[in-house]
């Protein structure tokens, strides 16, 4: 007998509505992303035929073709692609060391030191003194300017310190009576059992990487450091007509259209992610529930 068949009258109902809800709501987000990807394969024709597009009719990867024929996409991607690897990698030692600092009880003063850590996360020092900050310290139109100011995440910081707070201490005190000192208690026994956390931790800063564009809009000027949510953003978002110009006479042999153009960038820029994700979900799942607050 089934635990369906089980449920009283009223547990039945809920179930079935809240599974109608999750499910009208998965094919409200999903369908943009269909949309999306239809359209990236369609040929000019295809475009502009009303309705709705859950896959082309007639299909085409000349759009594709076009799109990583221009210098500004794998010229974002590089820079994109080091700004995610680096600054994700920074952020996960950093934080790391930060965390397990803090998650000693025997450390002094820890709950003062925790409460100042914490106050960053509601106030800070504005955006012009942030700006003139990164200037005066050299950072400015560098790729160090996407990378160093966002090293520590005061939240993932804490998700970090309450992880490692749940470590039973008999782990470490054994490691101890063996002859290991803290970096090898920390490399050695802390961080193999905190991989759930740490890919969970990593997804999050990684995927903020990947996406994020406004430093890059304040602190950049070089355009050959400019990373690839910029240049989706001035393609699509502010509708720059030079840049994709420049893109329809390259595709003077191939027939694409502005839309299709779009829609092939966009479904490029989302592929990474898209990509990693299903190798680190076992652990995301996991660490996703690790969180209550600890003293």
């Amino acid at each position: 007998m089934s635990l369906f068949n089980r449920m009283t009258t009223g547990e039945k109902v809920f179930q079935i509505t809240a599974v109608i809800i999750v499910c009208v709501i998965s094919m409200m987000m999903l369908y943009p992303f269909i949309h999306i990807l239809s359209l990236s394969f369609s040929t000019p024709a295809e475009s502009v035929r009303p309705g709705i597009h859950l896959y082309p009719q007639e299909a085409s990867v000349a759009s594709y073709k076009q799109a990583f024929q221009t210098t500004g996409i794998w010229m974002g991607y590089y820079n994109t692609i080091f700004r995610t690897v680096v600054g994700t990698a920074l952020s996960l030692i950093c934080m790391t060391l930060g965390a397990y600092a803090l998650s000693k009880r025997y450390l002094p003063h820890r709950s003062t030191i925790t409460m100042v850590v914490v106050i960053t996360m509601f106030f800070s020092g504005g955006l012009i003194p942030t700006v003139l900050l990164i200037k005066n310290i050299g950072l400015y139109d560098t790729r160090w300017a996407l990378i160093i100011p966002g090293m520590f995440n005061t939240f993932y910081l804490m998700i970090l310190r309450n992880f490692l707070m749940s470590i039973p201490q008999e782990l470490e005190d054994s490691a101890k009576m063996d002859g290991a000192n803290d970096i090898h208690v920390l490399f050695r026994v802390v961080l193999p059992l905190s991989k759930p956390i740490l890919a969970t931790v990593g997804l999050w800063v990684a995927v903020h990487h990947w996406n994020e564009w406004f430093n890059a809009l304040l602190y950049v000027q070089d355009q050959s450091k400019v990373v690839l949510q910029i240049y989706l953003r001035r393609l699509i978002v502010e509708n720059d007509n030079a840049e994709m110009q420049r893109l329809m006479e390259q595709a003077s042999e191939e027939q694409v259209v502005a839309e299709t153009v779009k829609a092939a960038v966009l479904m490029i820029t989302m592929l990474p992610i898209l990509t990693v994700y299903p190798f680190i979900q076992k652990h995301f799942v996991k660490g996703i529930m690790v969180g209550s607050l600890k003293g």
